[in-house]
């Protein structure tokens, strides 16, 4: 189960969600360029999503940190680390989705 299979229509949202013990939380984040982020605590993946976004970008933004998820990134035992590479897992987050989506293209072309 992954994100591939979300695209893929092959599972819904709630099933990727409860797979990965992930809860959506729409927040009204005072920092327009903040469109979501992941907390993980006690075992559980907090997705937190700019509630003024609009539909289509609120969608984006899941994607994104569901990929976050996906690739492992969260569970760093050292936080300071983590924060001196959160570019490069920007990146590679943006790449993931965009890499499924081309092997999705490909399949159906």
């Amino acid at each position: 189960m992954n994100l591939k299979n979300l695209l893929l229509e092959n599972i819904n949202q709630d099933d990727l969600l409860n797979y990965y013990n992930a809860t959506i939380v729409y927040a009204d984040i005072p920092f327009s360029e903040i469109r979501g982020f992941v907390d993980y605590y006690q075992e559980y993946y907090f997705i937190y999503i700019n509630k003024n976004l609009s539909y289509y970008k609120r969608k984006k933004t899941l994607l994104h940190e569901l990929a976050h998820i996906e690739l492992n990134q969260l569970c760093q035992s050292n936080k300071d680390l983590f924060a001196l590479h959160i570019e490069e897992y920007e990146d590679e987050a943006c790449k993931y989705i965009k890499q499924i989506k081309e092997e999705i293209k490909k399949r159906d072309d």
